[in-house]
């Protein structure tokens, strides 16, 4: 989605939720998938915005490192990524979650080739109302077009984003290519880095094979 569209604005106003995707990914192991998660402070904090989320470890990161080495060791350009890698964590030293997250995805989108600009919702004036803070971001940023994940479909109206001038689509994930992975059967829903560590410079080309968007 990040390498889709012009400004790929980071939604840190919306409610944290647990067990998500937000402060956790998964990865392939000789063991199976394994969790890489984040530690943060929820307890007595379930309203608490995204940005507002404190990592309550702030050794996750050396964790972090020591299993991605253990688990990619033999796939075939994690010699090349490892320094890459090893500085990235290093450089997240950041206890806000939302701080951590933007470095990451910063991070990997500089490995991908990825020039999109990356933003934070904080940055524009927020109404109130899910949709019409979308709405609203997406004129304040210049926007045509909105593209959302597939499961805002059942809540966002195309007539209310056509009404603003706005063009909404969605991405479609089904398709994406097959490729070597450690540690057979393929499995899709994993971290970026094993895409990464496995395929190498032919990582970003997987994204945009088959990647499409819908529209509304």
């Amino acid at each position: 989605m990040i390498q889709r569209v012009d400004e790929f604005i980071l939604y840190d106003d919306a409610q944290y939720t647990r067990r998500d995707w937000r402060n956790r990914n998964r990865i392939k192991t000789k063991d199976g998938l394994l969790w890489l998660t984040i530690p943060v402070e929820v307890k007595g904090k379930f309203e608490q915005a995204i940005k507002d989320v404190r990592i309550s470890d702030a050794r996750w990161a050396e964790r972090h490192m020591k299993t991605i080495a253990a688990a990619y060791a033999r796939a075939p350009y994690f010699r090349v990524y490892r320094d890459a890698l090893d500085g990235l964590y290093r450089g997240a030293v950041s206890m806000g979650l939302s701080d951590v997250n933007r470095h990451l995805t910063q991070g990997i989108a500089d490995l991908l080739g990825i020039t999109t600009r990356l933003s934070w919702s904080m940055d524009y004036e927020l109404p109130r109302g899910r949709v019409e803070r979308l709405i609203s971001l997406c004129k304040q940023a210049g926007a045509t077009t909105y593209v959302s994940g597939p499961t805002a479909r059942d809540y966002l109206e195309p007539a209310d984003f056509a009404a603003a001038g706005i063009e909404l689509a969605y991405m479609d994930y089904t398709g994406y290519p097959e490729y070597r992975q450690l540690y057979p059967p393929f499995t899709h829903q994993v971290s970026i880095i094993d895409l990464l560590l496995n395929a190498g410079p032919a990582a970003r080309a997987c994204l945009t094979s088959t990647a499409a968007l819908m529209p509304a």
